[in-house]
């Protein structure tokens, strides 16, 4: 076991465990934890937190706090050496608990894709969590581990004293969460807060010497080793690969990543780059967002029969030094089923395992690397060099 705070009372706390994704989550922990795991589920209404609690049974704890009580949330905070929660639009709820944890020097994980509050935990929260060993890691669900653990898994293939081109190919048959599409919507609505927000934190980290790494993107085409046509795909994944390879020097001395979503026809790619534009335009209309929203709720999701049809593959290309690596990361159902088990991995690695020394805010990749990558073989997900 990790030696952080070994004598508070909980190893692990969840906050959301009453929501659609967080009740998953809490399933997989009960199923999953071992022997002695010290756990509690957390959030604002004690009577839906005690029905979840009689439906898992075991010895899980409640504890009974409203994410906008800073009061509340570091007396939470103070009793647990790892905080996970699934409560998001994170941009609107998230902010307090980061606060909380990060001066509570306990650990934090969380489901976001949304990169303005990845980067305004940064700016208020990096400092305090390094003073105080925190570890604050972000996108702890599809977004962001099978990019940023595959591209780790890849990079270990490639030699680490030469540039390393590398690229990750998104496929999926599933439907994403709720919350993940209200997230979406807001954060196309506020790009010019977001770059602004990037640009501020771009002023502020510290750059490795000697090294760069950064995403970058590009123009549709059809990839001439995968086959696919590719599309460039504007989520948190890339820039958290890019992190991952600013802080680790096996990614070489200049990294690149490329994201895309992967399409068979040249008629769904064109499609999909059509439907995020109008996505896209549609966000910045508040009456035609709420709308968007009202139709895709938070908090619910497809059954047990769906989410079992529902899959995901993410295939790398790395180039360094004039070879060439492939490999792939698949699993089941990307936005519920194997979100819910990235995180539970992460919290147990986070609590349990021998992980490299960070602290503030860090990548998965940086946070937990091998354990990480282990925990999440054993439980299923697929990373294989093909």
């Amino acid at each position: 076991m990790s030696d952080r705070h070994p004598d508070r009372p909980f190893d692990i706390v969840l906050f959301g465990a009453t929501g659609f994704t967080g009740g998953l989550t809490a399933d997989y922990l009960a199923a999953h934890a071992p022997d002695g795991l010290r756990w509690a589920i957390a959030g604002r209404n004690a009577d839906k937190l005690e029905a979840v609690r009689q439906r898992l049974g075991g010895d899980v704890q409640v504890l009974v706090a409203d994410s906008t009580d800073p009061a509340a949330l570091a007396d939470v905070a103070r009793q647990a050496r790892v905080v996970a929660t699934t409560i998001g639009p994170y941009l609107q709820h998230g902010g307090p608990l980061v606060a909380a944890c990060a001066e509570a020097g306990t650990d934090y994980l969380d489901l976001t894709g949304e990169p303005e509050f990845v980067d305004q935990s940064f700016l208020a929260h990096h400092q305090t969590a390094v003073r105080t060993g925190a570890r604050l890691v972000h996108a702890c669900g599809f977004d962001s581990i099978p990019h940023d653990l595959g591209a780790f898994y890849t990079v270990k293939q490639l030699p680490s004293d030469q540039p390393i081109t590398l690229r990750g190919v998104v496929r999926s048959a599933g439907t994403f969460s709720g919350g993940t599409f209200h997230s979406a919507l807001d954060q196309f609505a506020r790009a010019a807060q977001m770059k602004k927000t990037y640009a501020a934190r771009r002023r502020a980290e510290v750059r490795p010497e000697g090294r760069s790494s950064r995403s970058v993107s590009g123009k549709p085409h059809r990839d001439p080793v995968l086959g696919y046509w590719l599309l460039p795909l504007p989520t948190i994944d890339p820039i958290v690969v890019a992190r991952s390879g600013a802080a680790l020097s096996a990614y070489g001395p200049k990294f690149r990543y490329s994201h895309w979503a992967g399409t068979k026809t040249l008629r769904y790619a064109a499609g999909g780059a059509a439907g995020v534009g109008l996505l896209t335009v549609a966000a910045q209309l508040k009456p035609v967002r709420d709308f968007l929203k009202g139709n895709v709720p938070q908090g619910s999701g497809p059954d047990a029969s769906k989410r079992e049809k529902s899959w995901f593959t993410v295939d790398f290309v790395g180039e360094a030094g004039g070879q060439t690596v492939r490999t792939r990361v698949s699993g089941g159902d990307p936005g519920y089923t194997e979100t819910a088990k990235m995180l539970s991995e992460a919290a147990l690695c986070l609590a349990l395992d021998d992980n490299p020394e960070t602290s503030g805010q860090v990548t998965p990749a940086q946070a937990m690397g091998d354990a990480l990558l282990a925990r999440l073989q054993a439980a299923g997900i697929r990373f294989e060099t093909v």
